[in-house]
């Protein structure tokens, strides 16, 4: 992303909100925010930011181990899990979820101002500043 001028400076509750409103429209009642952004590559690329190795330690505490399940499995095990997150905290995003609780990521906090503006250009279309 390129800064200057021509870039919109908006706050940091604000890149959330826009983000929030178009991931939102993204997901369903079977499809997680990070099923989706792993499925389409896009925002923080949910499941697969992570190898193997990585998404063992982040998930095992919530989702356990398996011997016999393939990765997909496994992620398709942590969407469910991720679904029910947002259920039981009466929020419609992952990253809403994993803000309040904590869990495998950090939500929201996982990111800089930096990525949210770079998730703006990406999701959005649109040349942001990120400040606080």
């Amino acid at each position: 992303m390129t800064t200057g001028s021509s870039a919109r400076v908006l706050h940091r509750d604000e890149a959330i909100s826009h983000l929030r409103s178009s991931l939102v429209r993204m997901t369903d009642e079977e499809h997680s925010l990070c099923q989706v952004a792993a499925d389409l590559g896009i925002f923080c690329r949910g499941f697969r930011r992570w190898n193997e190795a990585e998404f063992d330690r982040h998930w095992r505490k919530s989702i356990g181990r398996s011997t016999h399940l393939s990765r997909r499995q496994m992620e398709e095990y942590a969407n469910l899990w991720q679904l029910a997150e947002q259920v039981r905290r009466r929020v419609s995003l992952a990253c809403d979820a994993q803000t309040i609780s904590g869990g495998p990521c950090r939500g929201w906090s996982e990111f800089s101002n930096a990525e949210l503006a770079r998730f703006c250009n990406d999701v959005l279309g649109e040349n942001v500043d990120v400040i606080e």
